[in-house]
């Protein structure tokens, strides 16, 4: 367990190590990635209660809305109220864990269950989303139709953190008085990248913490990590398998 209000590098390097392995004897990206948020949510403590210090996990990667299935896809139809063509990306949930029982399930989700990315100016229109772009120091046309010829340097770009560190009255966060204020969120971290593949993937940890910028900073080391837990899944495998009914 690790206090989230005195964060060491020791303590994220430890973290990166357990996160490294969590792709091991998984039979989807999905899995992994599930593995990945609760795994965040149970090691960073609130020190004055003892308890988790992130009210809320969540694991995204963009996928072509051709390429998810079709429950997704008429989840990402209803979100916009129109057709979307097979090439738009899609900001996909794929792990999920917090203190509500709707907040572990992807597939109970309200609206983020794969969030179409049709163009910049609707990406714009989604505040935390663009800014966390922008942070990872990515243009949004990259994340929307990644060049091939400049894949390898956009890979690169996973050292930087989105952060908000006073989430109450926070412009990026809309849902104010449905979620900062009822569940106590008082900070917000991003971390992630993109993947050789020119999909992008993001964490996003909501916490009951304050969490100062040199603590977030620390995060930088996490997506390496990451992106070797989920490289086995990257061309297959991206959503477990169906249970028998």
């Amino acid at each position: 367990m690790y206090d989230l209000t005195q964060l060491t590098f020791q303590d994220v390097t430890e973290i990166g190590s357990h996160l490294r392995k969590l792709g091991q004897e998984a039979d989807s990206l999905e899995t992994v990635a599930d593995r990945c948020v609760r795994y965040l949510r149970e090691c960073f403590i609130d020190p004055a209660t003892q308890e988790s210090a992130c009210a809320l996990s969540r694991f995204f990667k963009t996928y072509s809305y051709g390429q998810l299935p079709g429950d997704l896809q008429q989840t990402a139809q209803t979100l916009i109220g129109q057709p979307i063509s097979d090439p738009v990306k899609c900001l996909t949930l794929m792990g999920t864990a917090g203190d509500q029982a709707d907040w572990c399930d992807r597939t109970r989700s309200q609206g983020h269950q794969a969030i179409p990315l049709t163009s910049e100016k609707a990406v714009e229109q989604i505040p935390m989303i663009s800014q966390l772009i922008k942070a990872f120091d990515l243009d949004i046309s990259c994340v929307l139709a990644p060049d091939p010829h400049l894949l390898m340097a956009l890979e690169s770009k996973t050292c930087n953190v989105f952060h908000i560190p006073n989430a109450l009255g926070s412009e990026f966060i809309p849902a104010q008085q449905t979620f900062v204020e009822p569940y106590g969120i008082r900070s917000v971290i991003g971390f992630g990248g993109m993947l050789p593949s020119g999909e992008l993937f993001a964490i996003i940890l909501f916490t009951k913490v304050v969490v100062p910028a040199q603590t977030a900073q620390l995060f930088k080391v996490l997506p390496l990590n990451i992106k070797m837990a989920i490289a086995p899944f990257l061309k297959k495998d991206a959503f477990r398998p169906l249970q028998p009914a």
